[in-house]
């Protein structure tokens, strides 16, 4: 069947050319040695007598004798193959065919010198019978036209269409069935090669649910470009696979055909599926967190979403709300000025002490923490609050009793101040100021001795200091702890182990 299309339609003479008489080729040769295709004349005899400058070249000779004189030395020279690389047999050499009175057109094979078999052309060619006026055969003509360029770029295309990861299809218009299909596209699909070659758009419609399909259908109708779009390609196994396909006009064997290339969707979908139920799973968190919490625009913290815990807390209705500055709802404007440079430094913060306005009522504590994140991608705040005013209050009480009780350390006992800095500890969320390793050696000194009960004139006399500069330790203490009481210096050092006994040996302070 192969050699069938590759000969191309074929018919033999009337009459047997070979028994003509011997013609003068003068005239002949003077019309065809211009041309552009090879012309090989034949005599009737069997003789090979005439060849133009064209069809020299293309055999990489010069001469003519270096064709052979003879249809058998033309074989001898020659080696030629059909395009699937199988060689011609001896009697099917396009010369042989020819010499027997038989004509054909567009036979393609591949041309090599038989010494020189890294030159090879790809021929296109025809057999005619050059006639008399009077209808006798004159003479044989072979007509090669030099395909070679285009088979190359052919055979690069292939190469390229079957390398390609891509998934691909190319269809023919006449007929709309498939000429190609490369690897990609029968591993995403699971079909066989055969199972495509051959099959009509009507039977593999990969414009299944396109989102455009009459426009997609049109212009493969016209053979323009199909843009873009979504579809379900319909896979081996009866179920469809979600792609984006594109059609670009190609012309495949002088044939207009339509290069299908197709993005599996699949990866994606499952990504938008995910983040899909990521997303409503964070928005039921929010709604449904015990926890006050609000959704700020980055850029000017605009609040864009409060959930029921922070209307309760504040008092104010959603549309009371939502589209307000987050800083209106701050009853200390420096302390939000502050929050706001933390924010900017570090894009997260932490339990920062803020006072909260509510609706008809005195402003509360809260603790406010905040981190930037990412929706429907802007970048917004995040901001969950603790109402801690309650606490805040027993705190406020706590401290106070702590310093009636110090107005008199000498009876105040040690195991007084680590209990009740204990139920400091418990009601605490987040120690202030600085560290202990953040100290000094001497601001150590002076926190354990305050922690012992010791004030001012008994530091200094037990560290051999004046007043004056003990005073200025305790309040550079202060500032880098973030109290401003003696009471709370004492708490925040034994929450942290401080008892005063690590570098001193202290007097043991009578307990009552």
């Amino acid at each position: 069947m192969h050699e069938q299309v590759e000969m191309g339609g074929s018919r033999r003479p009337e009459v047997d050319p070979l028994k003509t008489p011997n013609p003068d080729y003068r005239q002949l040769q003077q019309i065809i040695v211009g041309l552009s295709e090879g012309v090989i004349l034949i005599a009737k005899d069997r003789r090979i007598i005439w060849a133009n400058d064209a069809a020299l070249s293309l055999h990489g000779v010069k001469r003519i004798s270096e064709l052979g004189k003879t249809p058998a030395q033309y074989r001898r020279r020659f080696e030629l193959h059909y395009r699937n690389l199988r060689p011609l047999e001896r009697d099917r050499y396009p010369i042989d065919r020819l010499v027997a009175g038989e004509t054909f057109e567009d036979l393609t094979v591949r041309v090599a010198r038989v010494n020189h078999p890294e030159a090879s052309w790809i021929h296109s060619l025809r057999g005619l019978i050059v006639a008399e006026p009077a209808g006798d055969p004159k003479c044989l003509a072979l007509i090669v036209r030099n395909e070679t360029s285009r088979y190359e770029a052919e055979a690069r295309f292939e190469s390229a269409f079957n390398a390609n990861p891509a998934p691909a299809l190319i269809c023919r218009l006449s007929d709309r069935c498939y000429v190609r299909v490369n690897p990609g596209f029968l591993e995403m699909t699971g079909y066989a090669r055969e199972d495509v070659i051959g099959a009509s758009l009507g039977e593999l419609d990969v414009l299944t649910g396109a989102e455009k399909r009459e426009l997609a259908l049109s212009r493969f109708a016209d053979g323009k470009t199909i843009p873009q779009m979504e579809a379900c390609l319909p896979l081996s196994d009866g179920l469809v696979k979600f792609v984006i396909v594109a059609g670009e006009p190609i012309e495949i064997a002088e044939e207009a055909c339509l290069l299908f290339t197709f993005a599996d969707l699949d990866p994606r979908k499952k990504v938008e599926q995910s983040l899909r139920q990521s997303e409503e799973r964070f928005a039921k968190s929010f709604r449904l967190s015990p926890a006050p919490t609000a959704i700020c625009r980055r850029d000017g913290l605009e609040l864009l979403e409060v959930n029921e815990a922070f209307m309760r807390m504040s008092g104010f209705a959603e549309e009371e709300l939502v589209g307000r500055p987050a800083s209106e709802l701050s009853a200390d404007k420096v302390a939000w000025r502050r929050f706001e440079r933390a924010l900017a430094d570090a894009s997260s913060t932490q339990n920062f002490d803020l006072q909260l306005r509510v609706k008809d009522d005195a402003p509360i504590d809260c603790l406010l923490s905040a981190d930037i994140v990412i929706i429907n991608d802007e970048p917004c705040v995040l901001c969950v609050m603790q109402d801690i005013t309650d606490r805040k209050r027993s705190e406020t009480e706590l401290i106070s009793a702590i310093e009636t009780v110090m107005a008199d350390t000498s009876w105040f006992s040690r195991a007084i101040v680590e209990k009740l800095a204990a139920l400091r500890q418990i009601s605490s969320m987040q120690p202030l100021g600085a560290d202990l390793d953040q100290l000094t050696g001497r601001e150590r000194e002076v926190l354990g001795l305050i922690c012992q009960g010791q004030g001012d004139k008994e530091m200094s006399a037990r560290l051999k200091l004046s007043p004056n500069t003990i005073r200025n330790h305790v309040s550079s203490l202060y500032q880098k702890i973030g109290v401003k009481r003696r009471a709370a210096a004492v708490i925040w050092g034994r929450e942290r182990g401080v008892t005063g006994q690590q570098n001193l040996k202290s007097k043991k302070v009578p307990s009552r």
